[in-house]
């Protein structure tokens, strides 16, 4: 009995560790998996290394990623960190300010 009483410590802060960083973790990795999974061409997107386009093209395990007019990077799809919402009458993401005016 005095053994579990000494375990009971290690057990909370296990308890927790996986409740402020594990669960959240695995919930974050879910959400982009399925991201990743519901790609479409034509979908505005910004990747794990802050590189913003346009889906081009798709296969199962690459992306091309269209980042200005005729210019396409082939990326991989794990690459994909979210989908951006384009606002109307927002400039590109990049444009330099007094391209915008």
């Amino acid at each position: 009995m005095a053994e579990l009483a000494s375990l009971l410590p290690i057990i909370g802060i296990f308890l927790i560790f996986w409740l402020l960083i594990i669960r959240p973790a695995q919930r974050r990795q879910k959400h982009v998996r399925q991201l990743q999974a519901q790609l479409t061409v034509g979908d505005r997107v910004l990747t794990t290394s802050g590189i913003f386009g346009t889906v081009a093209s798709l296969t199962d395990d690459q992306v091309g990623l269209e980042v200005a007019e005729g210019i396409t990077l082939t990326v991989a799809r794990q690459a994909i960190g979210q989908v951006t919402e384009e606002v109307a009458g927002d400039p590109t993401p990049g444009t330099p300010d007094e391209e915008r005016e």
